[in-house]
């Protein structure tokens, strides 16, 4: 009884501190002034931190199994995961950049699991007999560390191509002003994106373009190392799965369609891994495969569990 109150008092804790931070998030990308809010989004992002934790180690305890058995718990995995990548940048003094990915990617997963959207699958249950195995610990941490870790990495991907192909985009974004020209709260946009405008010509030309190649050349580096953590987290993953697979069901691989999907999300990340070997493919090349990888992760974790069938049914909305 204890535990599950602390539970509940952690969960709507961890909710409204996660609400203030994603309000935080957005007020920093709105003004000018950011530096205070910013240093106390952080410090709000390790105080969140800690709670999350509390919530997991809980489970942990009350129900006596560890916390990955269901969705739900999943979920709340991936987002301890997502906190544990921004906060490594964080104590290396290297966090602007890689936080305007992790950050919200963080808090958006802990405001929908801690939402109530999933209240009919917060109460845990005793195992199914396939997860009472210790493997339950390796193979499930490592998929869903593996799944965080690349998907930064792919948004980080994301961005590259988003600063790279600016130029193509504003000319889009230029024929939607066009036909919203006599729209008034379009107006007001002008009026904001002229003030920037504004702000902008006062950087020399030489300085905007070095300033842009240095964010790509970083957002390139950052994202190829978060990937290849990925990859050697989800090559774990897969290998431990199939071991544990052998003991449970009698074969190693069974092409159930989780097991189809997280090695069809293998092979698009080894191809951009090998794309990274050439010099050439580097970049923009090895970034559309990376955006091409952050579908599929989404498709492998959540698509396979919105149908509940095969061998991982217990993973799905229905449990």
């Amino acid at each position: 009884m204890i535990f599950s109150t602390l539970e509940h008092i952690l969960t709507h804790i961890s909710f409204s501190m996660v609400s203030v931070l994603i309000t935080l998030h957005l007020i920093t990308l709105l003004v000018n002034e950011q530096i205070r809010l910013y240093k106390s989004l952080e410090k709000g992002m390790i105080v969140t931190f800690f709670y999350i934790t509390g919530l997991l180690v809980i489970r942990w305890i009350f129900w006596k199994h560890f916390p990955l058995s269901d969705l739900y718990e999943s979920l709340i995995f991936l987002s301890w995961s997502f906190y544990i990548i921004h906060m490594i940048p964080y104590f290396k003094k290297q966090k602007k950049n890689l936080s305007a990915i992790t950050a919200p990617s963080a808090l958006f997963t802990q405001g929908f699991v801690t939402s109530g959207i999933l209240t009919e699958m917060h109460q845990s249950a005793i195992l199914v007999p396939a997860l009472q195995s210790q493997w339950l610990m390796m193979h499930v941490s490592m998929m869903v560390l593996s799944y965080a870790a690349l998907l930064c990495g792919s948004l980080l991907s994301v961005a590259l191509l988003i600063l790279t192909f600016q130029k193509e985009l504003i000319s889009i974004f230029d024929k939607i002003k066009h036909l919203l020209n006599n729209s008034f709260f379009f107006s007001e946009i002008q009026c904001m994106n002229a003030r920037g405008n504004i702000l902008e010509s006062s950087i020399p030309p030489f300085g905007r373009n070095y300033y842009r190649s240095q964010l790509i050349e970083q957002l390139d580096h950052w994202s190829y190392r978060v990937i290849s953590l990925g990859f050697i987290l989800l090559t774990l993953g897969i290998l431990s799965g199939a071991v544990w697979a052998n003991e449970a069901w009698g074969s190693y691989w069974n092409w159930d369609p989780k097991e189809t999907w997280a090695f069809i999300t293998w092979t698009i990340f080894a191809m951009y891994l090998h794309i990274r070997t050439n010099t050439n493919f580097q970049g923009v090349n090895s970034a559309i495969v990376a955006f091409l990888g952050f579908l599929i992760i989404w498709i492998c974790y959540f698509g396979v569990n919105l149908l509940g069938i095969g061998l991982h049914s217990y993973g799905s909305f229905t449990t």
